[in-house]
């Protein structure tokens, strides 16, 4: 039997095991991740914006007492203290209630968003601009409650559709006030609302990578 009839021997499993091309690595993120400069800075103007348009209120209308009218029937500024939260909530309990339950929640809402700005991604963009929006707001209006004890609103708007609104409210609720103004509100009120607006966004909208896919092991 010549050489040429004899069969090459078999390669060894580890071998082409070892020359297996390897698993490919999951697509990058774009971008870098969030970071606390960016953070701290935009909380650090919705605080700041929040705090200089309050003490225009407070100083314009001590001098006046009739409201400024930007829009006829729908939008004007006029200083209101609010000593409990949104629509009136816990307007009239007692200031032993009433103040420590809103610094809690304030608190306790401050290390949620810091918390959860740490666990970023760098794609997800809604929220790296709805969570300093909404701590910037909720540190301006924890400020007043900490400083005057009740929260300074000035923007006051109106509209029909507020009014039916709160006529179906109270079809629920018989005691529901029925009127076309929204509840006076402020700067922070709007960083708040619009970083919770964004952070639904990317809630509804945001699209993670998938998990990759683990490599089998070698026996």
């Amino acid at each position: 039997m010549s050489e040429s009839d004899v069969a090459p021997p078999p390669t060894p499993a580890f071998e082409s095991v070892m020359t297996s091309p390897a698993p490919s690595a999951p697509p990058a993120l774009d971008g870098a991740r969030p970071s606390y400069k960016f953070f701290g800075a935009v909380a650090a103007i919705g605080l700041l914006a929040d705090a200089v348009t309050k003490a225009w209120a407070e100083l314009t209308f001590s001098a006046r007492h009739t409201p400024i009218v930007l829009v006829d029937d729908h939008l004007d500024f006029s200083l209101t203290y609010n000593r409990g939260g949104a629509w009136g909530l816990f307007q009239n309990a007692s200031e032993l209630i009433r103040r420590p339950f809103f610094l809690v929640v304030s608190l306790a809402a401050v290390v949620f968003i810091v918390s959860l700005y740490s666990r970023l991604l760098p794609g997800q963009r809604a929220l790296k601009w709805g969570l300093p929006l909404v701590l910037g707001g909720a540190l301006g209006n924890l400020t007043d409650r900490v400083v005057r004890t009740s929260v300074v609103d000035f923007i006051d708007y109106r509209a029909d559709w507020i009014t039916r609104m709160n006529e179906g409210i109270a079809t629920l609720v018989p005691t529901w006030n029925v009127t076309d103004h929204w509840p006076v509100f402020n700067v922070a009120d709007i960083c708040i609302c619009t970083g919770v607006a964004l952070m639904a966004i990317d809630m509804i909208g945001s699209k993670h990578p998938p998990e990759p896919a683990s490599a089998p092991e070698a026996t």
